[in-house]
This record gives structure tokens, sequence and C-alpha cells, in this order.
């Protein structure tokens, strides 16, 4: 089968297009004739090393979790899928999947759901991990409420363009950062108020809001515990948040780690199929094209995700 993988730690340039063996299934998996992936930072942190003193990766890798496609064979009775289901979902090999950009895929069915009746294939393979990661960041560890003023950082980007149209269906304020050629994206999306952080710095602007869920780490989030009232809550999907500022701000901060599993999949298929959430896809590349669909990924910005088709 085609599939991309790479064989050292590194940028872009260390994927390679390979021909590679069907990947065989463990018990309670379901091989899966994939049709779309889709890119997220973990996939990029993966590859380039970052993790690797937690989970070291054994070579050579198939690189990528999302996936999208129709399941083919099934090991064991209780994975709760058939041979034909058009399913969706994770199989990163963090996860103990056979990574997702290949033309078959091993996935946990711990990690898989039914596709989305009322999308394509590429549009489901842009969904399973930010699609959830907005879910439960905002549903489960902010619980966030009708009326409640949410700061969201990185609106333009995979998790943060889905977070918006979450936090309003669930009748919150919503501003949101971006950058420039993005506010209008945003605005699109919901967002009651945008900050252009090309030039405005939102600590100054926004003060007393009850939650920020920050999808960008690293300075911005260190920024971001002036924006909230006392008993406000900091959920990060970069970093765990800073003890110590969250004391001197008496507020609660913690970084999630998301979980993708077929319970988390199934509602964001409620929320796809009723129209709550849209995923937008901002570019598309053939397999083959892997290389350069990285390489936008990561110095692009694209708006929403990018996918690659199989």
């Amino acid at each position: 089968m085609k599939t991309i993988q790479f064989n050292a730690y590194g940028g872009p340039e260390v994927l390679e297009f390979r021909e590679d063996a069907q990947p065989t299934l463990k018990p309670g998996q379901v091989l899966i004739k994939n049709k779309a992936a889709s890119i997220n930072a973990i996939d990029w942190k993966v590859r380039a090393g970052f993790l690797q003193k937690f989970m070291p990766v054994t070579f050579p890798a198939t690189i990528g979790g999302d996936f999208a496609g129709v399941v083919v064979e099934v090991n064991g009775n209780d994975t709760g899928f058939k041979v034909g289901d058009e399913v969706y979902g994770q199989a990163i090999i963090l996860n103990g999947g056979s990574g997702t950009m290949a033309e078959f895929v091993a996935a946990n069915g711990a990690n898989t759901a039914k596709k989305p009746k009322s999308i394509s294939f590429n549009e489901a393979g842009a969904l399973p991990l930010a699609g959830v990661s907005a879910i439960q960041g905002l549903e489960e560890h902010i619980k966030l409420k009708k009326g409640q003023k949410i700061l969201i950082h990185g609106g333009a980007g995979g998790i943060g363009h889905m977070a918006i149209q979450y936090a309003k269906s669930l009748g919150a304020y919503v501003a949101t950062t971006a950058s420039t050629k993005d506010v209008k994206f945003v605005k699109n999306l919901g967002a009651d108020e945008v900050i252009d952080y090309k030039t405005q710095k939102f600590e100054l602007i926004l003060k007393d809001y009850d939650a920020v869920f920050d999808t960008v780490g690293g300075e911005t989030l260190d920024k971001s515990y002036d924006v909230l009232k006392k008993g406000g809550i900091l959920v990060s999907m970069g970093q765990v948040g800073d003890e110590t500022l969250a004391k001197e701000h008496e507020v609660s901060a913690f970084g999630q780690m998301t979980v993708t599993d077929t319970a988390h999949l199934n509602h964001l298929t409620q929320l796809v199929e009723s129209g709550i959430i849209k995923v937008h896809v901002d570019k598309m590349f053939p397999l083959i094209k892997a290389k350069e669909a990285f390489t936008y990924q990561e110095t692009g910005h694209p708006q929403g995700k990018v996918v690659v088709t199989i």
C-alpha cells in the first residue's frame, strides 16, 4: 500500500512516500480503506521529535492521526463495526493505531465512530481530533454556560474555528484572537469580538472573562490570566497552566489531553449533523504531496484544516 512515513525525527523533509505492507490488525481493531486524513499539531510534533523522551517512535513510522474511510475488516466481535461501515476517528501511532496517511489504516474500535452522513469523507477526515478537542474543552472542562464570556485563542485554526461555533451555540459571548487576514473569517463563524494580534494586545482590551480556551500556548497563555475574573478558568491545548499565576489571579488553569473515544466522536457527529459545527477545509493535497501539506500547515497559518486525500 502507499503511505507517508518518516525514518528519523525532523522537519517535513524527513517524510517519504513509500510502499509498505498493509497493517496487521490487533484484537479490537478495524481495518479502514482510507479516504482522507488531516494534519494536527500533534502530528508534526511527533515527527519533529518533541515527544520522544516520553513517547519514542519505532521507525519507520506512518504519520497522521485523523482518518475517514470504509471498514474492510474487523478483528473481534466487540468493535461495534462491520465491513462496509463508513467511519472516522483517530489512529495515531501513539494510541496504538497504524498512522493514517496511508491507503489502509488499522484503528482501535474504541477510537472510531460512524461518519456523519451529511458530510464528505474529506470533511470527516478533518474533524476528529480538532472537533473533539473543542467540545471537550468547552463542555467538560470549562462547562461553558449561556451568557458567559469566553476568549478563544487561535480562532481561525483547526480547533479554534470549531470552538467558536460551539461556544456561540451554547449562548456565550465569544471573543477571539486572529491575524489580520483572518478577521473576516472568524467574524463569519460568529465571533462577537475579534482581537487582531498583529496590531492589538488582547490583555489590555479584554477584562472580567469567565473563561479562556487557549490553542496557542507560550506567551499568549501567560498573558491570558489578566483577562479572567476571579474564579475564572483557563484551559490550554498547548501546555499546562502556571500554578503560580493561577493562584495570583485566583483562577483555575490546566492543560487538556483530548480523549478521542467513540462516545466523544458520536457526540461530535450529532453536532455536525445538526449543523452546529461545520468544519472548514482550507486546502487539500493528494497523498503524494503530503510533504507540501505539512509545510503549508506549519508555515501558512491555514484557516481551519488541511486535508490529505488518499
